[in-house]
C-alpha cells in the first residue's frame, strides 16, 4: 500500500501536471518517463512505418493503450509521459516540415524586423492579416527562413493567415450559418473572419500550455463536442487540430454540418484525425484540397493545406 507521503507527493505533481508547464519542465521533473517517450519514439520513426507513427499518435491524444495503473504514482507517470510524447510529436511535425531539429535559434536583426512587421501587429505576437502582396515582396529577404516557425510554435502558432485566406474562407463559407471554430486556441482564425463580416464562433476548451499567449477573451470556453451538439453550425472550421485527436470525428457525426473546414498539414502525423477522415468519405462525405487556399496559408516552408469536406445529398 502507498505510504501518505507518496500519495501526497503524486497528488502535488498531479496539480503541477495540470496547470500545464512547459515540456522542458517535465523533462526535467520526469527524466525516466522522457527516456521512455524517447524510446518508443525512436523505435516507430527508424522502422519508417508512417502508419505506426499516426498510431502511436492517436495513441497519445486518446490517453489510452497502455497497461491499467496500479495507483496514483503510476497515474502521474502516465500523465507526465503522455504530455512528453504529445509535444515530441508536435516537434517532429515542425522538424518534418521545416528541416530544423534542435539548436539555438536566431534571426539577424533586419530578418527580425521585417518578420515582426509582416506578420505581427504592433511589438507582440499578435498575429495580423497577412497581405500576399507584402508577403511575396518582403519574405524573400528573410534569412534563416527555416527559423520561423520553430521559434513561434512554442507560443502556439502553427501558421498565418493571408489576408487572401481570410477573404477565401468568407467565400467558401458564404451565408450559412451558424458557424463554429472548433479548437480554436487564441481565436485568432475566427477574429479575422469576423472583421470580413463572418458570422463566426470562436471555442476552445482551453486546455493549452502556459506557453500560450492569454489574449482570449473573445474564446467561448467549450470543448468541440459540446460546441457541436449543442450549437448546431451548419460550417465547422479548425485550423491545425492536433494529429490523432478525438474530437473530430464528432464533427462528421453531428446533423446540421454541411461544410467542414481544415487547415492543417499535408503529414498526417502532424495534425489532424486522418482516420475519421477517411472514415467520413465512406459514409457520406466528399473530401477536396482546396490548393488555392493551400498557397495563402503561410509561410510556405510548412507545406500547409486546406482540406474541405462537404456532406453528400445522399449522407
Amino acid at each position: 500500500m502507498p505510504s501518505p507521503s507518496s500519495k501526497a507527493t503524486a497528488a502535488a505533481d498531479r496539480a503541477w501536471l495540470a496547470g500545464d508547464p512547459p515540456a522542458s519542465e517535465i523533462r526535467e521533473r520526469f527524466p525516466a518517463e522522457w527516456a521512455t517517450v524517447q524510446r518508443e519514439l525512436t523505435a516507430v520513426v527508424d522502422a519508417g512505418d508512417v502508419e505506426a507513427i499516426k498510431r502511436y499518435a492517436a495513441r497519445v491524444a486518446g490517453g489510452g493503450g497502455g497497461p491499467a495503473v496500479r495507483n496514483d504514482r503510476e497515474a502521474v507517470r502516465v500523465m507526465a509521459r503522455q504530455r512528453l510524447a504529445a509535444d515530441a510529436l508536435r516537434q517532429m511535425g515542425v522538424a518534418a516540415a521545416t528541416g530544423v531539429t534542435g539548436g539555438r535559434l536566431r534571426f539577424g536583426l533586419v530578418s527580425g524586423w521585417i518578420t515582426q512587421r509582416l506578420l505581427f501587429a504592433g511589438g507582440g505576437l499578435e498575429r495580423k492579416p497577412v497581405s500576399m502582396r507584402a508577403f511575396r515582396l518582403l519574405w524573400p529577404l528573410v534569412r534563416n527562413k527555416s527559423y520561423l516557425m520553430p521559434l513561434v510554435e512554442p507560443r502556439g502558432i502553427y501558421c498565418f493567415y493571408s489576408r487572401e485566406l481570410v477573404r477565401g474562407l468568407r467565400e467558401l463559407i458564404g451565408d450559412r450559418a451558424p458557424c463554429v471554430e472548433i479548437a480554436a486556441g487564441d481565436g485568432t482564425l475566427s477574429r479575422f473572419l469576423r472583421s470580413e463580416g463572418v458570422d463566426v464562433v470562436a471555442t476552445d476548451d482551453h486546455s493549452w500550455q502556459k506557453t500560450r499567449r492569454e489574449q482570449v477573451g473573445d474564446v467561448v470556453v467549450q470543448d468541440a463536442v459540446a460546441a457541436l451538439r449543442e450549437r448546431a453550425p451548419r460550417v465547422v472550421l479548425c485550423s491545425w487540430p492536433p494529429a490523432g485527436n478525438p474530437f473530430e470525428a464528432e464533427v462528421f457525426r453531428t446533423a446540421s454540418v454541411e461544410v467542414y473546414v481544415v487547415v492543417g498539414s499535408r503529414s498526417e502525423f502532424a495534425a489532424g484525425n486522418w482516420d475519421a477522415y477517411r472514415a467520413a468519405t465512406e459514409t457520406g462525405w466528399t473530401l477536396e484540397e482546396d490548393e488555392a487556399l493551400g498557397a495563402l496559408v503561410l509561410p510556405p516552408q510548412i507545406a500547409s493545406a486546406v482540406w474541405v469536406f462537404r456532406r453528400r445529398a445522399d449522407g
